[in-house]
């Protein structure tokens, strides 16, 4: 990795930076088709995430890296084949 010229990340951007390349790793371990839906599905429930959730609500962030690293813990099993994406409406967003 090179080095960034960038601002410098906070320990909760690390974690969940972290936590997206872990997704992308457990990905791998999958089959090809498999591989694509996870994808698609972690790369959106993110994208959704930083746009929905405040920057300043830590709590709500440390839950979701909480969950995140538990779904991660079940993708990475052997035995998990998929991911699968419920939509459930948030609370805490930003308008909130």
């Amino acid at each position: 990795m090179g080095a960034s010229t960038g601002a410098k990340l906070s320990g909760m951007q690390k974690q969940v930076l972290g936590l997206y390349r872990g997704f992308l790793r457990a990905a791998r371990t999958k089959s090809p088709e498999e591989r694509r839906q996870i994808e698609s599905i972690v790369s959106a429930e993110f994208r959704r995430n930083s746009k929905l959730v405040d920057r300043k609500n830590f709590i709500y962030i440390e839950y979701l890296l909480r969950r995140g690293k538990k779904q991660l813990d079940q993708l990475s099993s052997p035995d998990t084949v998929g991911l699968s994406y419920l939509n459930v409406s948030n609370p805490q967003t930003r308008n909130s």
